[in-house]
């Protein structure tokens, strides 16, 4: 919870509570403040099992953490599937070898070869030669 909080930080919030409400006021209100945070957290977990109780049955492996949007969204389009959008046969076929070693990729990978001539409807560029210019498409 306080992960990015520094140890010098913690260091000064120490000292600055001395400094307001002194030594002897000090361990009173760490008490009471801790009985606050089990007060609350009391009665967040009341309130989970009441709901809980109250959707029935059916929804015994509820969590609320189900409700974040984050994971809402990935078991909601993404499903119970282990890899439901392919990414396995995809990090599968990828050689890291060939990369590693400057060595040219496997032309066939992915199918992602070419077998029909450009979408402009013409015959490939040779060398050095450009493109057409559409200047209504710019």
């Amino acid at each position: 919870m306080f992960a990015d909080i520094a140890p010098l930080e913690v260091v000064t919030l120490a000292i600055m509570a001395v400094v307001i409400f002194g030594p002897d006021k000090l361990p009173k209100l760490i008490q009471d403040t801790m009985g606050f945070i089990r007060k609350v957290r009391s009665f967040a977990d009341s309130a989970k099992e009441d709901i809980r109780s109250e959707l029935g049955p059916e929804f015994q492996d509820f969590e609320f953490q189900d409700l974040h949007p984050k994971t809402f969204v990935r078991k909601q389009l993404l499903g119970g599937n282990e890899d439901p959008l392919g990414f396995k046969e995809i990090r599968d076929g990828l050689d890291f070898r060939s990369v590693l070693n400057d060595e040219p990729a496997p032309s066939s990978s992915f199918g992602l070869t070419r077998t029909t001539p450009p979408a402009t409807g013409g015959a490939a560029l040779r060398d050095g030669e450009r493109p057409p210019f559409d200047p209504d498409a710019t």
